[in-house]
């Protein structure tokens, strides 16, 4: 039993890298599951006392089995043969596409990692950036909604920033699963994403198969109660007006929506959104798109033109010359139930062929833009950039500015706008916006004088757009 046995040094790295993962596969592995499964257990507990929300039990459940379920959906299968008959693909080939979007589509929702990770994170970008504020909320709207109901907010997409503030400032009432673009299909950002229960979409995809499997996806969650958050114009704002909206992902949660209220049939309830930034992070890149001509800026440069951006605002941080990017605001408007919607316009959407339903779909859409429209916050920087781009050749003194920007306060109140005031001062809110606007050099000095610059009209422009539809006067790109 003592004798010595002589391996070559092959087999023994061989027979030791054996050990070590059998050390790992039926030791550690098992062990760190359970911590974390108890820690996610802990939080969850906290999320029901604490904060007193319902996690469905759809985003509990096990990310496998929501792409088998996914997989062989009834409707999906039914997609899957006739894609394979219509272009001669093997059903086994068409089966590992259907498998392939499905991976792609569906989340892996994490409660410990969206509120101990994702909201810490998500705070700290937030109010590092800007001075954040919820400013109006119809609360009394907001509490007649039916708890079982599921909730779909619908806002305006001014920044990336939009995915960050909602989901901090809504976490105290929801967890949220917004649709996210191919963008963010990159490591390690997509395994935060999906954690966070977010769900990729592929933009302006014409592909049949595809979008049957995410139509049944978005369906599903819908069906189960999760709380959602998409963006109807389908992108960022290029010019800073509101967009016309796109009817994908709307077209999908009403094509199954049944009103009927018996086998617990959930009402579907979209809540207007609106957001609006003294800064956005993008406005110039944005801006860019409005001339195709013009040379992008290669990666090289562009990496230096970030590195510089962060130079010089840690440079203004050290000096105390900064003052973060302003006030980012989010308001809350009057939900729309598709429920009393549906009974009060005589609709039965499983009904209606694709043409009726796209056609309500279309007016659907058109209202809930004028509820993100109604409630987009009127912040100090929109408000100064919209009095100066009314007469962008023209120079004014400080206190003809300030007088002509009293009366666009009054106007606006006057047409129903949300005016977020800081410190409920009008004169302070005037200061802010101009300040903001010298600072970056859109505005400049000239012998106690204020005019725009410019080689800055367009940014100037961008954000006087972002309250032109609540009647100050509309403003042409430059």
């Amino acid at each position: 039993m003592s004798t010595s046995v002589a391996v070559p040094l092959w087999a023994l790295v061989v027979l030791a890298a054996l050990a070590a993962w059998a050390v790992l596969v039926l030791m550690l592995v098992p062990g760190m599951r359970w911590f974390f499964r108890r820690r996610i257990n802990k939080v969850i507990r906290q999320i029901g006392g604490r904060l007193n929300i319902e996690l469905p039990s759809f985003k509990l459940t096990r990310r496998q089995v929501l792409i088998d379920r996914l997989f062989h959906d009834p409707k999906v299968q039914a997609a899957a043969a006739a894609h394979a008959s219509a272009n001669g693909e093997a059903l086994g080939d068409t089966w590992r596409r259907v498998d392939r979007y499905a991976r792609e589509i569906v989340p892996s929702f994490n409660a410990y990692i969206y509120y101990r990770v994702g909201y810490a994170l998500a705070r700290a970008a937030a109010r590092a950036l800007y001075r954040v504020r919820i400013g109006f909320v119809d609360e009394e709207a907001l509490a007649g909604v039916d708890r079982k109901s599921t909730i779909v907010f619908v806002m305006n997409h001014r920044s990336n920033m939009d995915y960050v503030l909602v989901a901090f400032l809504a976490a105290e009432r929801a967890t949220l699963s917004f649709a996210v673009g191919e963008w963010a299909r990159i490591w390690p950002l997509q395994q935060l994403v999906r954690a966070m229960g977010a769900y990729f979409v592929r933009r302006n995809s014409g592909n049949t198969l595809y979008r049957t499997v995410l139509s049944r996806y978005v369906q599903m969650a819908s069906e189960a109660g999760v709380t959602q958050a998409v963006f109807p114009e389908g992108g960022l704002t290029v010019d800073g007006r509101l967009r016309s909206p796109k009817f994908g992902l709307l077209d999908y949660m009403l094509k199954g929506f049944d009103e009927r209220e018996d086998d617990g049939r959930r009402d579907l309830v979209f809540i207007p959104v609106g957001l609006n930034y003294d800064r956005v992070l993008e406005d110039r890149s944005q801006l860019l798109k409005l001339h195709p001509e013009k040379q992008r800026p290669g990666r090289l440069r562009g990496v230096g033109i970030m590195a510089w951006f962060m130079l010089r605002n840690l440079g203004q941080v050290v000096t105390g010359g900064w003052h973060r990017f302003g006030y980012a605001c989010v308001n809350f408007g009057a939900p729309i139930s598709m429920r009393a919607y549906a009974r009060e316009h005589g609709l039965h959407f499983p009904e209606l062929d694709e043409q009726q339903r796209r056609a309500q779909v279309e007016i659907i859409a058109a209202r809930l833009m004028d509820g993100i429209g109604h409630v987009i916050p009127v912040l100090p920087v929109s408000l100064v950039a919209s009095v100066l781009a009314r007469e962008p050749a023209r120079a004014l003194s400080e206190l003809e500015l300030k007088a002509a920007a009293h009366e666009l306060m009054g106007q606006l109140e006057a047409a129903g706008g949300h005016l977020y005031i800081p410190r409920q001062d009008h004169d302070y809110a005037f200061e802010v916006g101009l300040r903001m606007l010298v600072l970056r050099r859109i505005v400049v000095v000239d012998s106690g004088l204020y005019r725009p610059s410019a080689a800055e009209i367009e940014t100037l422009n961008y954000y006087a757009n972002a309250i032109s539809h609540l009647g100050s006067a509309p403003i042409i790109p430059g």
